[in-house]
């Protein structure tokens, strides 16, 4: 071993035997200090300030400042992650970044984010699964805990989308923005974390794109509308049979805050009294990756789901991809 590594932390050590399960410990939320109102983004892509509230529910969203990086929003989501699970740097052993507004594709941002918290000398990777992917990063985290590969995985969705969208796209630029949030997984005795339902429909990649020529992000938002209300609706259906609940069992719904329309359709779906819906995206735009876990701590913060509660996660976007799964809320 390298002598300038820190010695392996006791949680490393001993890693290896199966749990009979996972559960998120804590969550974590960094939000930028910039917030931008619809009247500044209307203006920008040429559009009514009221159009915007109408066409996609967003009232204000928040943009990073030179400052603050993809990786430094991470830390800080991370930690106070951390935080709230009461545990220390020394409990992860691997550190999962999704995230796909990285300004270069190397090197990743998970290794630094591990070293930026202290977790040196964890694992790090990221996974690019756009809008889905913290519920990609949580269901592989489940899957490494449960399996005694790794005892604590931190999950942290980070997100600088306004570097890649066009602020004069009217498809794009009043909608995305950024933010990022964090959950620390660890073992427990009994399942918090239920099997995944995902998949991806790659023959529609084309739908939402980075752009060779522009550099921009360009998406065929009505295309986008009808495959998310259309194909999506089953997934929930198929998380909450792996989980063993009805969706009316639920108590909260945690979509990826793509736009009210989408969010409020799939809610729809569920069509259960009493079930509390996340609709972070009115003040929070699509913040992409950083969504569904930013959505779960503001409605966890708010007090309308409590510990133990069971709460459906929904990611859904680019490549095209998606997946969901029942947790239980820590």
């Amino acid at each position: 071993m390298d002598p300038t590594l820190p010695p392996l932390s006791a949680s490393l050590a001993g890693t290896g035997r199966p749990t009979a399960g996972a559960r998120i410990a804590g969550l974590g939320a960094y939000r930028p200090g910039t917030v931008v109102s619809n009247e500044e983004a209307a203006a920008a892509a040429e559009v009514d300030a009221d159009w915007i509230a109408q066409r996609v529910g967003v009232r204000e969203r928040r943009y990073a400042t030179p400052a603050e990086s993809v990786v430094s929003m991470a830390v800080e989501a991370g930690s106070k992650a951390l935080a709230d699970a009461r545990a220390t740097a020394a409990d992860v052993d691997v550190v999962i970044l999704a995230t796909c507004s990285m300004p270069s594709p190397m090197p990743n941002g998970a290794a630094s984010v591990a070293a930026g918290i202290g977790c040196r000398p964890a694992a790090g990777f990221d996974v690019n699964a756009a809008c889905s992917g913290f519920c990609h990063g949580l269901a592989v985290a489940d899957a490494l805990v449960r399996t005694g590969v790794a005892g604590g995985v931190l999950v942290v969705g980070s997100e600088r989308m306004s570097d890649w969208v066009d602020a004069q796209d009217r498809n794009t630029g009043p909608i995305f923005a950024d933010g990022a949030a964090a959950a620390l997984v660890l073992p427990s005795e009994q399942p918090a974390i239920f099997p995944v339902a995902w998949g991806s429909d790659g023959d529609q990649a084309a739908l939402i794109a980075i752009s060779p020529v522009s550099g921009h992000m360009e998406m065929t938002g009505r295309k986008v509308f009808r495959w998310t209300t259309s194909a999506l609706p089953s997934v929930i259906d198929e998380a909450c049979q792996r989980a063993g609940i009805a969706p009316a069992d639920l108590k909260g719904f945690v979509p990826h805050q793509a736009n009210l329309r989408i969010i409020n359709s799939l809610a729809e779906h569920i069509g259960a009294a009493g079930i509390v819906t996340a609709t972070d995206v009115t003040d929070a735009g699509n913040t992409c990756g950083a969504s569904v876990p930013l959505a779960f701590h503001a409605l966890r913060q708010s007090g309308r789901v409590h510990s133990g509660d069971p709460v459906l996660l929904f990611g859904f976007g680019a490549g095209l991809t998606y997946a969901a799964q029942v947790v239980l809320c820590p």
